[in-house]
């Protein structure tokens, strides 16, 4: 077993099990936000970028079964001949909360990725509903606002994004800013 996983490694995992578009998209704008995340706070950018990008590898074998959703993923990784405890327990502890899954985020990467991949969904929603549906001009003061719209991109879990703030310096409005910033770099490959 390998105690590391490559980001060519990790590409090739990601292409074999993660097929849906969407899903790929919302892999990629996690991988980049938490890779400029890792760059502000100190942390090993190409470790948090590849954990935020294989996170949810399971959603296209698991069936609708959230019970399954991050032990699976690891249970791949496993298989694949990995063994990253670090990883690991970040994955599978961003489901915390979902029935079947006792475990609690504790580290700042575990906090880190389930803020991250959460925001994603909250400005993907966003700029969705602007007329070009390009994140280009996307302003942190906008996201805040339909942060606080609690119908707005309802499955956001609104305390995963706020404890950004339990493991960090930073404030909601400068993390929004950093995510536009990461999701604005690969906006054609995202289709944004």
């Amino acid at each position: 077993m390998k105690d590391k996983i490559t980001y060519s490694e990790a590409k090739l995992i990601f292409d074999k099990y993660l097929k849906t578009e969407y899903l790929r998209f919302h892999s990629r704008e996690s991988e980049v936000i938490m890779r400029k995340l890792a760059n502000k706070l100190g942390e090993n950018e190409e470790f948090w970028g590849i954990t935020g990008l294989l996170h949810d590898l399971d959603i296209d074998v698991i069936n609708g079964d959230y019970s399954k959703h991050g032990y699976k993923t690891v249970e791949i990784l496993s298989d694949e001949g990995f063994n990253v405890p670090k990883m690991f327990f970040a994955i599978i502890s961003h489901t915390e909360g979902i029935e079947g899954n006792d475990a609690k985020r504790e580290t700042k990467l575990d906090y880190c990725l389930a803020a991250a991949e959460n925001l994603t969904g909250l400005i993907s929603a966003y700029v969705l509903m602007r007329p070009d549906k390009k994140i280009a001009g996307t302003k942190a003061k906008s996201i805040t606002k339909k942060f606080k719209s609690k119908s707005f991109a309802a499955s956001v879990n609104r305390e995963f994004i706020n404890d950004i703030t339990k493991v960090t310096d930073l404030q909601r409005n400068e993390f929004f800013q950093l995510a536009i910033d990461a999701m604005s770099e690969i906006a054609d490959e995202i289709n944004m």
